[in-house]
């Protein structure tokens, strides 16, 4: 599709066509374009029912809120735990249970649950366990707390293996016994997994009448914590996933829960946050607080009602996160001193002594950004050697299936994921074993990843058409995320006014085309690539074909489109 100058002149039906277009280039059918260009709960909500588990675990929970049992959830360290412990310790408050939570810590404890911590909660009285974002291969410590005499419901989205741990109920779309309906929803996060659960507890206790002389809880006003563990989980926001997002995103702006309005503040946003804000703004700083802080910082913030609370933690998690930058800036230049030596292999595996467990998966990040492939980062402990790994994977290559086969080869002491990240336990010994386990396992398949990762355009317009009434149609088939990319636009024939590095590594253009209209691009941390040695020093008298996404920049007098560029090409 060509857009030539007149794109963005407010045209309903210009804007249409490209909504639709870009639904259609999405996947989905023509019939249900409708459906998808405003998802909503009502449209892509499941029966909770189909779900193995579901209905065991919600009259189990009902139980316990009926006979007044002491009721504890257990959750991860990171957003996706935080956000769906919140959501469960609300929901019972709401239904006048005071739950109680425990949140592991990352340091001292590692992921999962720890059977010692099942025993110790029991013993301090609680009858029912309900862990989130962790429990579905915890085997070991699920059987200790079945043998201390507590039931324990696991709420989860991480792989499964063929044996499910002992439990009370195990709800997750990735056991491998699911039917296809929820199979086919296994890209939720635990939060989203959470809510289908809350779902299913209001309606068994309608049925019992528990509702005759109270108020329902208002089980929407939950979606702002489940579109922020959805994004910062990196979920796929396609189906389920987008409408809760979109939804979640118009609970955010109306600032009702205290502790997401002090994390809003201390973020500094000026308006609602929008889809990209949950990943880069609120979402970094609750996790700041599992990876560097005290574990329980992001449930307190989410469930407290006193605002001065909320706003001292929410300024502490900003801290801790500016603390978390510093340390992961150390550690990923340490890592990527190991590149030079594992150029050939399939999986990136680094290892190092005193790096700080806490930042390794946002390494793995970029150092999977940086490379194209798979990477997994691993702290040892000074100690003993033994290390503590998070991975993060390209699309087209399960990762985490790939750590729970490692595992069960001996070559993990601890291990599991999902596709797209996974974490580890491992003895240092057991290293280069590892590393060429998953080159053997994955390099076929990474391999077909990175021949098939080609930059797939949406849109071709010249500069005149790049307009903010073109952001604003584009946006209205988010929100976007993984697995529902932004739209990519490509911009052209332009030629090259400026291009300089602006900060520490960002390239700033500032590009000009025949119809003599000018834009701004700016490509973030890219000064060393080619890209911008090309734009800089070799752009004279030559023509570009520029591509990326598009963003308002409003810091001048008035709203303007910029290009976030990703790949440029010589047009002559």
């Amino acid at each position: 599709m060509e857009i030539g100058s007149g794109a963005g002149s407010g045209s309903q039906g210009l804007e249409n066509d490209i909504l639709t277009q870009l639904l259609l280039t999405r996947g989905v059918a023509p019939d249900d374009v409708a459906r998808h260009a405003k998802p909503t709960m009502r449209a892509f909500l499941p029966d909770p029912s189909e779900f193995r588990d579901m209905d065991t675990a919600a009259e189990r929970i009902a139980k316990a809120v009926t006979s007044g049992e002491q009721i504890t959830i257990y959750g991860d360290y990171d957003v996706d735990g935080a956000t769906s412990a919140a959501l469960l310790v609300d929901l019972l408050r709401s239904l006048g249970v005071d739950a109680g939570y425990y949140i592991p810590d990352r340091l001292l404890e590692g992921y999962g649950p720890s059977g010692e911590a099942l025993v110790k909660l029991a013993e301090d009285g609680s009858q029912l366990i309900v862990t989130v974002d962790c429990g579905a291969m915890a085997h070991e410590a699920l059987g200790m707390a079945r043998d201390a005499g507590v039931d324990v419901i696991v709420v989860d989205h991480h792989k499964c293996s063929h044996e499910l741990p002992p439990t009370a109920a195990l709800v997750n779309p990735n056991r491998l016994d699911e039917n296809d309906l929820a199979a086919a929803h296994g890209h939720l996060a635990a939060v989203g997994v959470a809510f289908l659960l809350a779902i299913a507890l209001v309606r068994t206790l309608r049925g019992q009448g528990f509702f005759k002389d109270r108020p329902e809880p208002d089980l929407m006003a939950l979606l702002d914590l489940v579109s922020l563990g959805t994004v910062a989980d990196v979920a796929a926001l396609h189906g389920l996933n987008r409408a809760f997002v979109a939804q979640g995103l118009k609970v955010l702006a109306r600032r009702e829960r205290i502790g997401m309005a002090a994390l809003i503040d201390a973020s500094r946003l000026k308006r609602a946050p929008i889809a990209s804000d949950l990943g880069f703004a609120l979402g970094p700083r609750i996790n700041a607080g599992g990876r560097i802080g005290e574990s329980t910082l992001g449930v307190r913030l989410l469930t407290t009602d006193d605002p001065e609370e909320a706003r001292a933690i929410a300024e502490q998690l900003s801290a801790l996160n500016e603390e978390r930058r510093a340390i992961e800036a150390e550690v990923q230049e340490a890592a990527e001193a190991q590149l030079d030596g594992q150029h050939n292999m399939a999986v990136q595996v680094l290892a190092g002594s005193g790096w700080h467990p806490g930042v390794i998966g946002i390494v793995a990040g970029r150092i999977k950004e940086k490379t194209g492939k798979p990477s997994i980062v691993i702290a040892l402990d000074e100690a003993d050697g033994t290390g503590k790994g998070s991975g993060r994977s390209i699309s087209g290559v399960d990762l985490g299936a790939a750590i729970i086969s490692a595992r069960e080869e001996g070559l993990l002491v601890a291990g599991g994921g999902h596709a797209m990240a996974a974490g580890l336990t491992i003895a240092e010994g057991k290293l280069s074993a590892f590393t060429e386990f998953l080159d053997q396992r994955l390099a076929r398949d990474v391999e077909r990843a990175r021949i098939s990762q080609v930059m797939q355009l949406d849109l071709s317009v010249a500069p005149g058409g790049l307009t903010p009434d073109l952001v604003h149609t584009l946006e209205a088939a988010g929100p976007y995320g993984v697995g529902w990319p932004a739209p990519r636009i490509a911009v052209g024939p332009v030629r090259i006014v400026k291009a300089d590095i602006v900060g520490k590594d960002h390239l700033r253009v500032i590009a000009s085309g025949g119809d003599g209209r000018s834009f701004k691009a700016i490509a973030f941390r890219a000064a060393e690539t080619e890209m911008a040695q090309t734009l800089i020093h070799r752009s004279k008298g030559r023509q570009f074909h520029l591509a990326g996404r598009v963003k308002i920049d409003d810091w001048g007098p008035r709203p303007a489109a910029e290009l976030h560029l990703e790949d440029a090409a010589f047009a002559d």
